[in-house]
């Protein structure tokens, strides 16, 4: 089982979180919250309005989400969701617990007990320049504040 990182789409109550939790997929289990140990730029951009973590650390800020225990299928899946390695690719990031419900094994426990977790997470580094100069959030809500409204794939 890998850990992974979500912060867009893929959390719950959000567009595609219906990915998360279809079996056909693979096995995604939640593990808890929590946020980017470094600071990250998260823009929400492009005709579709997709929410973007910009592989920029210490610029931003530290980017809020959720923690998952996934199996190779699921870890697949994203891969290819997430149009990883051209349009997303999958770092090791540093995650800071925030709120832990995951239970496993005693490395598990002594993992969330320090706070800290390592997570893959999609980013980009492949993103046209003027993203950077767009409005940063710490967390990503489709319906948030910020009024642009995702565009489903379906939809597309």
């Amino acid at each position: 089982m890998a850990r992974v990182f979500v912060y867009g789409t893929l959390k719950k109550g959000q567009p595609n979180y219906k990915y998360m939790i279809n079996t056909a997929k693979g096995l995604a289990k939640f593990q808890g919250r929590g946020r980017t140990v470094e600071k990250y730029p998260l823009v929400i951009a492009g005709k579709y309005n997709i929410p973007y973590m910009l592989n920029i650390p210490g610029t931003g800020h530290h980017v809020a989400g959720e923690i998952y225990s996934v199996d190779d299928q699921m870890l697949q899946f994203l891969d290819e969701f997430e149009g990883c390695p051209d349009m997303y690719q999958r770092t090791l990031m540093r995650i800071e617990v925030v709120e832990w419900e995951g239970k496993g094994g005693a490395g598990e426990a002594r993992a969330a007990a320090e706070g800290v977790v390592e997570c893959f997470v999609y980013s980009t580094m492949t993103y046209p320049p003027e993203w950077v100069s767009l409005p940063y959030h710490d967390s990503y809500d489709s319906s948030g504040k910020h009024g642009l409204s995702y565009v489903l794939r379906e939809s597309r």
